[in-house]
């Protein structure tokens, strides 16, 4: 007989649990707006619509778009939009603005584009560059984000060339009390115009102002000093220059500095220095002999990645010794020391560059007429 296969009638007497309604209900209430900041539409609308509410009459309406706009411009996305949209313009009346906070905040801004090119070379071909240098005698917070700005744009061939009218007025910067940050900063963009052309920081009383930073206690200072000095030894009255303002003494102690960068650049315009024969009989004479040579020798123990990072000392001493050479008494003291060069210069797993310096050392302290 088949087995009954009829379904158990369903239990209608079981019940739902009841619902919990002691849990509170969700908060649908949007979160409060940033009262400092200015609402912020959705995509592209973003820039442009920010940069309608900077025409408001109000200082408040203003500062609050600003400071949206500089948390935008932290994305590379947006620099791109704000630099191409054709908005850089309108912030030329800002940086004139009664109001100092909207003036600061404007430089904040154009400080954030500048960290990409594009923002660079938007703002090289705009007309901001002589508003943006009034406020060099602005408050510190200002001056700051324009003295950032300035270092930027001076990377760019073209923004370095752009600045030179402005040399004189940041030599003379020079003379102020800044913060730290700020003076790097101001030596860096001398530094950059004057590798481009040495004659405005020249004719500013630029080795003078320059020389008296060498012994400046923050090594930051001391390493643009010298690398802004070192750009202006390239032409013959700077180094004339250096001798006569008694800067050689200096250099030659930064030789030995703790920081391998300012030793590097005091070793730059030391080299260009003594191709003069003022500067040869200087160096002669303070026996800065010994100490390239022994920056040269200062190899053995050191790893591959310490090595690149001298290769600019390196190569400056190998040259400044080369110049060192062409006078008597320089030929004799490096003669006593020419299987040192020799080793530089033929060591098969030495820096291609290094040893053809070392090779023209050589050939210099070998030469017989």
């Amino acid at each position: 007989m088949a087995a009954d296969r009829t379904p158990a009638p369903l239990d209608r007497t079981r019940t739902r649990a009841p619902l919990d309604r002691t849990r509170a209900p969700l908060d649908r209430t949007p979160a409060p707006l940033d009262p400092t900041r200015a609402p912020v539409a959705f995509g592209r609308r973003a820039v442009p619509q920010l940069f309608e509410e900077l025409l408001q009459p109000d200082a408040g309406s203003r500062l609050r778009a600003l400071l949206s706009l500089c948390d935008l411009n932290h994305d590379p996305e947006r620099i791109h939009q704000t630099a191409t949209g054709g908005f850089l313009e309108q912030l030329k009346v800002l940086l004139k603005d009664e109001d100092s906070s909207v003036r600061t905040k404007t430089c904040e801004l154009l400080h954030l584009l500048t960290s990409h090119s594009i923002g660079r070379e938007a703002l090289l071909a705009s007309s901001l560059l002589p508003a943006l240098a009034l406020l060099l005698d602005s408050s510190s917070s200002c001056r700051r984000s324009v003295l950032g700005v300035l270092s930027r744009l001076a990377l760019l061939p073209a923004g370095a060339d752009a600045l030179l009218t402005l040399v004189p007025k940041l030599m003379l910067k020079l003379e102020e009390e800044l913060k730290e940050e700020e003076e790097v900063l101001l030596l860096s963009t001398i530094s950059s115009c004057s590798r481009l052309d040495a004659l405005p920081a020249l004719a500013s009383d630029g080795v003078s102002l320059l020389g008296r930073k060498l012994s400046h206690r923050s090594p930051n200072i001391r390493r643009e000093a010298a690398g802004a000095l070192m750009a202006l030894s390239v032409c013959e009255d700077g180094r004339r220059q250096v001798c006569e303002e008694m800067l050689l003494p200096v250099l030659v102690q930064l030789l030995q500095d703790e920081d391998l960068e300012v030793q590097a650049n005091a070793a730059g315009v030391i080299m260009y220095t003594v191709i003069i024969t003022a500067g040869k009989q200087c160096c002669l004479h303070l026996d800065v002999v010994p100490v390239l040579l022994d920056l040269v020798s200062r190899e053995e123990e050191e790893e591959e990645e310490e090595r690149k990072r001298r290769k600019a000392l390196v190569m400056y001493s190998l040259r400044a010794l080369a110049a060192l050479a062409e006078a008597p008494s320089g030929r004799r003291l490096l003669l006593e020391q020419l299987p040192l060069l020799v080793r530089r210069s033929e060591a098969a797993e030495e820096d291609l560059d290094i040893r053809r310096a070392a090779q023209t050392a050589v050939r210099v302290v070998t030469w017989t007429p």
